[in-house]
């Protein structure tokens, strides 16, 4: 199964905070993302369902602000270059900073916050509509919680070598896509 350079926190948190220089040569924040359309709709609470998320150059769409737990999530790129993924990470209980605050913290920081080990859920989806693979879970979110989702592929990545990219292998690109605004938060109730 291809993880693509990022199982644990120590990677995640490095691809984050833009510390992964052999992706690109520019992984500090956009200042001015392409896309940061976000949503305020909210799933009903107590009624787990099926939520279909697009992924666009650079934004989750039609990812609610809550959902129940036992939502399972899908993921679908309306991109016609990129390759697109949602992984997502369980925040700690009292955690209240904005999904804002957290991509830019420290390496540190962040670590302490990222569980080890692999995301709760972590879909990819391939340019032209491709089939979604699933590459930890199976899209459901069960536990409760607030969740942070974001996309560490590096923009322009061939969509064939991220597929075939081996567990922890840096891909090569420019920025990670949640540096251009592709990430999210999300609450399970």
């Amino acid at each position: 199964m291809r993880t693509l350079h990022r199982t644990g926190a120590g990677l995640l948190a490095l691809a984050l905070a833009g510390g992964l220089a052999a992706c690109g040569d520019d992984n500090t924040k956009d200042s001015t993302p392409e896309a940061t359309e976000e949503s305020t709709t909210t799933e009903a609470p107590g009624e787990a369902g099926t939520v279909e998320v697009t992924a666009v150059d650079y934004a989750f769409e039609g990812l609610p602000d809550s959902v129940a737990a036992g939502t399972k999530l899908t993921l679908t790129n309306s991109s016609t270059a990129e390759i697109h993924e949602l992984r997502a990470f369980l925040l700690p209980d009292g955690e209240e900073r904005s999904a804002d605050e957290l991509i830019v913290l420290p390496d540190s920081e962040l670590e302490q916050l990222i569980p080890q080990g692999p995301p709760t859920a972590e879909l990819l989806a391939p340019p032209n509509g491709g089939e979604m693979i699933l590459e930890v879970g199976d899209g459901t979110l069960a536990d409760p919680g607030r969740y942070l989702m974001v996309c560490t592929v590096p923009t322009g990545a061939d969509p064939d070598a991220v597929l075939n990219a081996a567990a922890r292998e840096v891909v090569p690109g420019g920025p990670l896509h949640f540096t251009k605004g592709m990430y999210a938060e999300l609450t399970v109730e």
